[in-house]
């Protein structure tokens, strides 16, 4: 069966089971209270919805349908779980990136690395990329690279699960005056701040070397001989 196009609450709502799956084993399958809660959790989330319980279940249907997500029994209360890997007819580790994108919209291979990592630990950035290559040139596709953006380092991705992205994603500076600075996101903007504060210490603990040796050798004022 060819797999059509999710809606975007379709999206989030495999995703979150996903991500529930790893993070939070204990209380996975998920009851449709906290599935819906989240689907509207305000952190780790673009865009940030406002879904209602009945939209939800509405969204768990069509998943269903499509063999993605199967419904629990042997319960009071009604549980939820995801079949990705075999509905998307993708590896864990695809799937890992594929929830990540639909859970925080297009992001550089280095911010998937590092937002996906409760999913899956990527060894490098060049892992990262693999995957996403293969899974650009499945047909259908799963993910597009978008064009680099005007004053970004790095070209974001996308997921097609939904559909192509939007013509703004698709053109370089559509409908935004960004600066150079505001291109970069908040993903990147941690990369680069783990980046230098690994730096950081790393020069601290040179200096403190460097140190310990002038004074064994007599070289700092005021040292004893």
């Amino acid at each position: 069966m060819t797999l059509r196009a999710l809606t975007p609450l379709e999206a989030r709502v495999l995703a979150v089971l996903v991500e529930k799956h790893h993070t939070v084993p204990d209380t996975y399958p998920l009851s449709l209270n906290t599935l819906v809660a989240g689907c509207n959790q305000k952190s780790a989330r673009s865009p940030v919805m406002e879904a209602a319980e009945s939209d939800v279940i509405v969204a768990l249907d069509g998943l269903k349908q499509l063999s993605l997500v199967v419904e629990v029994s042997g319960s009071r209360v009604s549980r939820y779980e995801h079949n990705a890997p075999r509905g998307l007819g993708v590896p864990s580790q695809s799937v890992a990136l594929l929830t990540t994108l639909m859970l925080r919209g297009p992001q550089t291979a280095a911010e998937l690395r590092l937002n996906s990592e409760r999913l899956h630990k990527f060894a490098d950035v060049s892992s990262v990329e693999a995957f996403l290559d293969e899974l650009a040139s499945k047909a259908p596709a799963r993910v597009v690279k978008l064009p680099r953006a005007p004053g970004a380092r790095e070209a974001r991705w996308a997921h097609l699960l939904s559909g192509e992205p939007s013509a703004e994603l698709m053109v370089p500076g559509a409908g935004s005056s960004s600066t150079a600075a505001e291109s970069v996101s908040a993903g990147e903007l941690s990369v680069l701040k783990a980046e230098v504060a690994r730096l950081s210490g790393e020069m601290q603990a040179l200096r403190a070397e460097v140190l310990a040796l002038q004074q064994a050798l007599g070289m700092v004022p005021g040292a004893e001989a």
